[in-house]
């Protein structure tokens, strides 16, 4: 698949849908920084590396007592079905796709959003916040999404 850089002049509405329209990729305006560039090109290839990792995954993924049904997009803690969100499904099939790998809170955004990481604020700690509420015993004291101090965040198997 091609990438399309847009570099313009002016930011205007119209001209975001046109590169939208004939599939832009990236878009950055004047005045800008080629070391802002070349690090959304990065961003974007890292990205697409990682969804060709993740074409070999399973359909039915066990952590614990959660259950990701992939095909189904459905979550189960025991016998009970957990209703998430689209953001929280996909987090969650993420960390679950590379339990016991540290992944960071801008690859988790990258991931989970499709979008550069740049400037996040504390999108991903809530939605971790809200799956711990839906999927941990004790959401305050986690035992399946651990914090790593620093690096981001680890789904552990205890299980395993």
């Amino acid at each position: 698949m091609p990438y399309f850089v847009f570099i313009l002049k002016k930011m205007m509405i119209l001209t975001r849908f046109w590169g939208l329209v004939s599939a832009g990729t990236i878009y950055v305006t004047k005045p800008f920084s080629p070391k802002e560039v070349a690090f959304r090109i990065k961003a974007q290839l890292r990205r697409k590396s990682y969804e060709q990792q993740d074409r070999h995954l399973q359909s039915v993924i066990e952590i614990d007592t959660v259950k990701i049904d992939t095909e189904s997009q459905r979550v189960y803690k025991g016998d009970t079905e957990i209703a998430l969100t689209a953001r929280e499904y996909g987090l969650l099939v993420y960390l679950a796709n590379h339990c016991e790998k540290i992944i960071s809170k801008e690859r988790l955004y990258e991931q989970v959003r499709g979008e550069d990481s740049i400037g996040i604020d504390n999108t991903i700690m809530v939605h971790i916040r809200h799956l711990r509420e839906k999927i941990e015993d004790e959401p305050s004291n986690p035992k399946l999404i651990i914090t790593v101090k620093g690096l981001g965040y680890k789904l552990v198997n205890r299980d395993a």
